[in-house]
């Protein structure tokens, strides 16, 4: 997978979008290569997912990186996107994210709320209780899954 990030995110970088992650499926049939992309600013449409892809496509066909037959989908992270590393929950501040814990805390055994701040403890979720407006500082390793929300 290194290799893989070394050889596409300059790529990207020439495309004005970055990576957001990459995942190997083997238990696919035929295996299947996701890579997640996204404009610098956060957005993705149809257009840029394909020139991406091409430019992926070409670069892994030129290095001939496996020796079987694989799909490669090249996509979009989603608009609920998990939050799978320090960067990214960096970037999600200030973002509607929805928390699964691994424990409940304060009866709550998930919180969906406004990401308020991140750090090596804890995240901070400010999240509505009925009319009232509350935080929560949930510890890094008592959650389960983060990611971004749509706030309906």
């Amino acid at each position: 997978m290194d290799k893989l990030r070394e050889w596409i995110v300059p790529i990207l970088e020439t495309k004005g979008c970055h990576l957001y992650d990459i995942e190997w499926l083997s238990s696919e049939r035929p295996p299947l290569l996701r890579i997640s992309v996204e404009k610098d600013d956060g957005s993705m449409d149809l257009d840029t997912c394909a020139i991406c892809s091409d430019a992926i496509s070409e670069i892994l066909d030129q290095k001939d990186w496996f020796a079987s037959e694989y799909m490669l989908e090249v996509c979009s992270p989603g608009a609920e996107r998990e939050l799978k590393n320090e960067e990214q929950l960096q970037n999600a501040i200030d973002q509607y994210v929805f928390c699964k814990l691994k424990d409940p805390k304060d009866g709550l055994d998930s919180v969906t709320g406004n990401l308020l701040e991140v750090n090596n403890e804890f995240v901070k979720i400010e999240y509505r209780n009925k009319t009232r407006l509350k935080t929560i500082d949930i510890d890094r390793n008592n959650i389960l899954m983060i990611r971004t929300a749509v706030k309906i």
